[in-house]
């Protein structure tokens, strides 16, 4: 069994669809990020950055419990446990991890400071919206070029690279994006959100999440909480 603890944002979703991608059994534990429940010493004990999503696998390697934070190192875990989604070659798991990094160091942050300063800053500043919505706007240009050449972000075969990239695309609008500009990150979005384990993994914990309209919830999420000595 593996548990992961989660809330339904970009990077949780992560590691929900990749959980139904490769059919293993989990259970979802809700970490509110809204209510500070990532600052609690429980899931400090597992995600020491405070940050979802993490997970605690009871069948870890050599038939011990692991722990593991970061969504990226998750997803290379999970398809390394399944033996799917990273390529068989090492010329192709290459391939994919340095994808895979281009998610986790360009289009998670990038895609998430267009989206804070767009729609969460207290204040609108001019020079943040735009060059984060200029960021946004290249980076998709990165991936319809090379999508433009291959089905997925490694190649032909769907890998943990799409599965990594996909839900930031998902809020495309928030970001300053119009997505019929990009016409092969458009056909990718269209055939990734059809996949059933993708259109189940996206609706795990999703109830549970409201809009982000109090202060306290704020602070929790940029405020000085973040920033307090633990």
């Amino acid at each position: 069994m593996i548990d992961v603890y989660s809330w339904p944002t970009p990077n949780g979703h992560k590691v929900h669809i990749m959980l139904e991608e490769c059919g293993f059994d989990y259970a979802a534990h809700p970490i509110n990020i809204g209510s500070g429940d990532q600052f609690s010493p429980e899931f400090l004990a597992i995600s020491p950055n405070n940050k979802i999503p993490a997970i605690v696998d009871s069948d870890g390697p050599g038939g011990t419990p692991i722990s593991l934070f970061e969504s990226g190192a998750i997803l290379v875990y999970l398809a390394s446990k399944a033996g799917k989604l990273l390529g068989h070659t090492d010329r192709e798991k290459y391939n994919t991890l340095q994808w895979l990094m281009f998610q986790m160091g360009g289009i998670g942050p990038m895609l998430g400071q267009a989206h804070h300063f767009r729609i969460y800053a207290p204040e609108k500043i001019g020079y943040a919206i735009e060059r984060y919505t200029n960021e946004a706007q290249r980076l998709y240009g990165v991936l319809d070029r090379q999508l433009a050449k291959t089905a997925y972000l490694a190649g032909d075969t769907y890998t943990i690279a799409d599965i990594a990239s996909f839900p930031w695309t998902r809020s495309y609008q928030n970001q300053g994006i119009t997505l019929e500009d990009f016409p092969h990150v458009q056909r990718w979005f269209d055939a990734i959100s059809a996949r059933p384990a993708v259109q189940r993994g996206v609706t795990v914990l999703a109830n549970l999440r409201k809009p982000l309209t109090d202060d306290k919830a704020k602070d929790a999420l940029f405020g000085k909480q973040q920033y307090l000595k633990r």
